[in-house]
């Protein structure tokens, strides 16, 4: 944890994530056609069944919580929170196209602080959101007191820079070609829960047992370099900003820096497809 007001921190977080939503349905199938695999393997890792209750921390526009509600059907229960207002609302008119909302139920508010009911849940589910926390271990306190005793937790985050590139190669682009100073080590974002120790630490000090890990691997694929350049910048929202203050033509010349580099590293040689392999890593604790 930084020197950071956590508070204002998470107003930015909040308005950020806002900001993009309309993205994320607009990109839906390619996140979650990379996604399917890695949300399937937390659901069996958390050892969820037809009639468990479930808790979904961070769900986004509504995974995996919703592949979570048609497994346990209307014997179960999710709750999906997310501290995105217009996140929830797409995954809440999502849940109702798919007929489970009476399975599901939507909640605003940080993974931290937000009010859950004590030893309630069989199992909770995160992807890709524990990273953005400000108090890792209130998070994951607070999780744990809302499962039964057994209740199981399975989180993905995502491993090192390197290993991630649908990230790192256009933020290290970003970087360079704006000047902007890169985050601190131990600031919240994608990577910094991507040390192991680190990570199995939060858990057992948080009171989880029998903590493991294992790591899959997530694959987007994108029809062009410029596919992948639009989905970024529609998004991510510290893309956004980080290109606010530029002119129109500097834009064009870091967006066309950014399809050069995932073309001259990614693309496949008989077609303009790209295609990005990352890691993630998948941790799991009992209370």
């Amino acid at each position: 944890m930084t020197d950071m007001d956590p508070v204002k921190y998470k107003q930015d977080q909040r308005q950020g994530w806002n900001n993009v939503a309309d993205g994320w349905l607009k990109w839906w199938n390619i996140t979650e056609t990379a996604g399917k695999t890695l949300t399937k393997r937390l659901i069996e890792i958390a050892q969820i069944k037809q009639g468990s209750k479930i808790l979904d921390i961070a769900t986004g526009i509504g995974e995996p919580s919703i592949t979570a509600a048609r497994l346990v059907g209307k014997n179960g229960h999710v709750l999906a929170t997310d501290i995105s207002s217009q996140m929830l609302s797409v995954a809440k008119e999502r849940s109702i196209s798919l007929g489970l909302q009476d399975v599901m139920d939507f909640r605003e508010g940080d993974a931290e602080t937000i009010n859950l009911p004590s030893s309630t849940f069989d199992a909770a589910l995160c992807r890709f959101g524990l990273m953005f926390l400000p108090n890792v271990k209130a998070g994951l306190s607070n999780i744990h007191y809302s499962l039964v005793n057994g209740g199981r937790f399975a989180a993905a985050v995502w491993s090192s820079p390197g290993k991630v590139p649908f990230i790192s190669l256009p933020f290290n682009i970003l970087l360079k070609e704006t000047n902007i100073p890169s985050p601190p080590p131990n600031a919240p974002g994608p990577f910094s829960l991507s040390d192991e120790k680190l990570l199995i630490e939060y858990f057992n000090n948080s009171g989880f047992k029998g903590v493991t890990i294992e790591r899959q691997d997530m694959i987007f694929n994108f029809k062009s370099a410029e596919e992948f350049t639009n989905f970024v910048c529609e998004t991510a929202s510290p893309v956004q900003l980080m290109l606010s203050n530029q002119s129109g033509e500097r834009k064009k010349e870091i967006l066309k820096a950014i399809a050069e580099a995932a073309t001259n590293n990614y693309a496949d040689k008989n077609s303009d497809s790209i295609r990005l392999s990352n890691e993630a890593i998948c941790i799991v604790g009992t209370k």
